[in-house]
This record gives structure tokens, sequence and C-alpha cells, in this order.
């Protein structure tokens, strides 16, 4: 037994303090240590999923950017029309909650196919997305994404109808489920008032010049009767140039047009396959053949920019460029997200 004296002496006391401030020292030491193996592991996981950035493919796939590009030249030289699709693609899918290339899956049993929506309503030539996944594919199987091809394409399509080059980032990976049930909370339709579209836009962080820009791209391409009809039947629109009315009514002669049927107006039928600054000069003429061209070019929030565009087609290119930019990175699938599609038109599950 130990003496009671002994163990009361004050340089004992002293000891076992010491001994209890070591122990706490040693446990600290061991939760710091713990942190920084924690920091070091975020930061590696981090370094391993850098998300987009510009030339992703410069190691895994150099070719890919090239490849798109001479793709898309060649599509257009056989089919005109496509340049338009690339562009309505980019918006459609990036525009709803991610740019994933949800847009180009297929229906299935328990799932409609955004493509099948009525918003989408005029979406064509999805099967030249797979010609360039093909080409893609032979080069460097399992690599390039759908979604990077869809907005690749979106701005070599955009460049062969007269528009800016758009420096623009890849990484993107594929989804593997299509939003179809969130399509009309994020596209707005062109029925709706200037206010719901700027919200819808202004969500995905695009702003007044950059939704205003966007509208633009109805500078090329052209308009399904079935979208204009209600403006000319059972009474035209006093809104509407008169000018401009008998060439309406001439290409879209029935009230209730027949959706497959070849029933269009030219956009612009002064540059109708250039897209160029010339759109807003026909909307401040009230020459604009939806509601939201209209409302664009008499709304005081986006008046203002209009005129500017009209008479500033760099100042409408390089907000163009802004809003694609914008749109193309809006909450993409990166990293260990999502997948890579082996076809587009199929997430790799079904295969």
């Amino acid at each position: 037994m130990y003496d009671a004296a002994l163990l009361a002496h004050p340089l004992n006391s002293r000891v076992r303090k010491r001994e209890k401030m070591g122990g706490k020292g040693a446990m600290m030491v061991a939760m710091l240590c713990l942190w920084a193996l924690s920091a070091t592991t975020e930061a590696v996981v981090m370094e391993e999923e850098p998300g987009l950035m510009m030339n992703f493919y410069k190691d895994t796939c150099p070719q890919a950017e090239d490849i798109i590009r001479e793709q898309v030249k060649l599509l257009y030289k056989r089919h005109k029309n496509t340049a338009f699709s690339w562009l309505r693609n980019i918006f459609h899918d990036c525009a709803v909650e991610s740019c994933d290339a949800s847009l180009l899956l297929d229906s299935t049993r328990r799932e409609l196919g955004e493509k099948e929506h009525d918003r989408s309503f005029g979406l064509r030539n999805f099967r030249y997305i797979e010609e360039i996944k093909e080409a893609l594919e032979r080069e460097c199987p399992g690599v390039v994404s759908c979604s990077d091809i869809l907005v690749l394409s979106a701005r070599e399509g955009i460049e062969a109808v007269g528009g800016p080059h758009i420096p623009l980032k890849t990484g993107r990976r594929d989804g593997r489920k299509s939003r179809t049930d969130m399509l009309e909370s994020y596209l707005p339709d062109h029925n709706e008032s200037i206010s719901v579209v700027l919200e819808k836009f202004k969500s995905i962080g695009i702003d007044t010049p950059g939704l205003v820009a966007l509208l633009g791209s109805h500078s090329v391409g052209r308009t399904h009767c079935v979208k204009l009809v209600h403006r000319l039947y059972p009474e035209v629109d006093p809104s509407l140039n008169p000018d401009h009315v008998p060439h309406m009514l001439h290409k879209c002669p029935d009230s209730i047009p027949d959706p497959k049927a070849v029933q269009y107006v030219r956009n612009d039928r002064g540059t109708p396959m250039v897209l160029d600054n010339n759109y807003y000069r026909n909307i401040l003429d009230n020459k604009g053949l939806l509601l939201v061209d209209h409302q664009l070019a008499h709304d005081k929030r986006t008046r203002p920019i209009v005129k500017k565009m009209a008479k500033d087609q760099a100042y409408f290119f390089k907000e163009f460029t802004r809003a694609i930019q914008i749109l193309s990175e809006n909450n993409p699938l990166t990293g260990s997200k999502g997948e890579i599609r082996k076809q587009c038109n199929l997430a790799n599950k079904i295969h």
C-alpha cells in the first residue's frame, strides 16, 4: 500500500496534472491528424473531379472537337435545317434542370421522353446526333458524352449560320432519365407573358440582356403554323404589321393546321438562313411571328435592349455568346456522376 501522505504530496499532484494534460494533448494531435487526412482526401477527390474545363478531352480523345466540327459541317451541307436543330437542342436540353442530354432519350414503357412532349414540338434531326456519336466511338470508344456532343454541335451550328464562335467548356456526363415532368416548369411557352419568360431564364442565371439575345435565335429557321394561328384566326391580331399579314395567311391558310403538315412561316424573310440582328429590326416593325416576339419589342424592360441590338450586331453577338455559355454550364453532371452513354437515345442500363 502507498503512503497516504506521499500520494498527497504537491509534487505528485503536479505530475498527475501533467499526465492529464499530456493525454489531452495527444488526443488533440490525433484529431488534427484525422482532420488533415480528411481534408487531403477531399482535395484528392476534388482534383480527380475537376468539373467542366476547356479542352477536357485533350488527353483522352484529342480529335473530339475536330470530329464534331467536321461532322456538323458535313451534315449542314447535306441538310441545311440541321443547324437550327442543333441550336434548339441546347436550349431544350440545358434549360431543363441540367445540361445532361436527357432530351435525347427515347420514351420507355414507364416514361415519356422529353422530345415527345408538346413543348418539344418541331424538334427533329436527332438521328444526326447518333451519326456524330458513331464517328466519335470509332475514334475514342466510351469517352465523349452525348451531352458534350449536343453542346458542341450547337456551337458549330451557330457558326454555320453566321453566328459568333463561342468558346465552351467540356466534361459533361450523361443523365440516365428524362425530365418530362419538369418541362413546363423550366421551358417557357410562346404564349406566356414576358414576365414569366424573364423569370424562367433568371432561374438558370440568364439576365435580361441574355434573354433578349437568346431569343435572337428566332432570326433563323421557321415557325410552324400551329404556333401562330391564334394571331391570325378568328381575327388577325391588330398588333401585327398589316403588310406582313397577307404572307402569314398565305403560309397558314387553315385555322386548325395539321401538325404533321409542312405549313411554316420563315422567322425572318430577309435573311432566313443567317443568325443576325435583323430579327430585332423585324420585331420593332411588328413582324414577329410569336407573341413573345411582340412582347420582347414592346415591354419596357426589354425594348431598350432590343433597340440596341437592332443597331449593334457586335453587342448582340457578345450577349448571345455569354448567354449560350451560361446555358451550357447549367448544373452539369461531371466527375463520377451520370454516365457516358453508348447510344445517345438510350441510357446504358437499357442496353
